[in-house]
């Protein structure tokens, strides 16, 4: 491993132990948070009130040296409650902006589905430009700008679904889960005392590892981890076989084959590694691909789920040696 990969996965291990000082028994969930960040993409996270999902986020900005912005999802919000919006000045007699929480690095859009589909519409163009259209002026925003959008799996009354275009703009979906007993009996102990996990992030002990700068950098040290030619070909083969699958009436397009690569490459730095296995692809498919398959409905009938239907195609596709 050459010295650029090493300072890679120190770092990701930094990050990692910092985060975990907040985050409790959710290793996979906080790896897989790491993969959207720094591979410069959006993660939808999935999950029950209660499961840290805003402290998750408020915990990565602190570390990685971001900025955090967080908006609550209603179905009143207006897109420009987001983006910003001109407001006139009296006293220069002229128009100014006024910058929406979209101006942020990393944005936490909370309840994603509880507002209409031209609410959510509001952040499209800035997750895939990393810019906004206000007044006919294009603005920029950060370049590590990242969206987490929450959204509760159990409730569907008063909600609005994503549309599938938008649901593509997001490499992963992470479903977080309450932690096992022995990591929840730790979080009931600290709740007690002074060193609960809010806490704990209020009283700056836990440490930022970057800056925003540095994010930069350390993804372009992600390109030298080998992806090699029959792992790029198994990767494609995976996401084609999306769309001629039995059960799938919706399969996933090109861009989930790019975001599977990336992952991957990002799964593999995280586990210390300056190559790419069969094992990470798999390991980095249903997070990639679950959100944007779409089950036929007399599978879903019969109880199915895309969970399932990932599984199935992992094993119909031949493992390169």
């Amino acid at each position: 491993m050459d010295n650029t990969v090493s300072q890679l996965k120190d770092t990701l291990a930094r990050a990692r132990a910092e985060v975990a000082k907040v985050i409790i028994g959710q290793p996979d969930v906080v790896d897989l948070a790491l993969v959207a960040i720094f591979t410069n993409n959006h993660a939808l996270i999935e999950g029950v009130p209660g499961v840290a999902k805003t402290l998750l986020v408020r915990t990565l900005g602190q570390v990685l040296g971001c900025p955090f912005g967080r908006v609550q999802f209603t179905p009143d919000l207006m897109p420009a409650d987001i983006t910003g919006t001109s407001v006139f000045n009296l006293q220069r007699n002229e128009f100014t902006l006024v910058r929406g929480p979209i101006f942020t690095t990393f944005l936490l859009a909370d309840e994603i589905n509880r507002a209409p589909a031209k609410t959510q519409s509001a952040l499209l163009q800035a997750m895939q430009e990393r810019a906004i259209t206000l007044d006919r002026e294009t603005l920029e925003l950060d370049p590590n700008f990242t969206v987490f959008a929450t959204q509760n799996p159990l409730e569907s009354e008063g909600t609005y679904p994503l549309a599938e275009a938008q649901k593509d703009r997001f490499l992963i979906k992470i479903a977080m889960r309450p932690p096992e007993r022995d990591g929840e009996l730790l979080l009931a102990h600290r709740s007690l005392g002074s060193d609960s996990p809010e806490a704990v992030l209020r009283a700056g002990l836990v440490q930022p590892i970057l800056s925003v700068q540095d994010l930069a950098s350390l993804r372009f040290q992600l390109a030298r981890v080998v992806v090699r030619d029959e792992l790029v070909a198994y990767a494609v083969d995976v996401v084609r076989a999306t769309r001629t699958h039995e059960s799938v009436l919706v399969g996933a397009g090109p861009r989930a084959t790019q975001g599977l690569l990336l992952a991957a490459r990002a799964w593999a730095a995280i586990a210390g590694r300056d190559f790419v296995t069969p094992d990470d692809v798999k390991a980095l498919a249903s997070p990639v691909l679950e959100h944007r398959l779409v089950l036929r409905p007399e599978f879903e009938l019969e109880g199915a789920t895309v969970s399932e239907a990932v599984e199935r195609i992992l094993q119909s596709v031949p493992v390169p040696r």
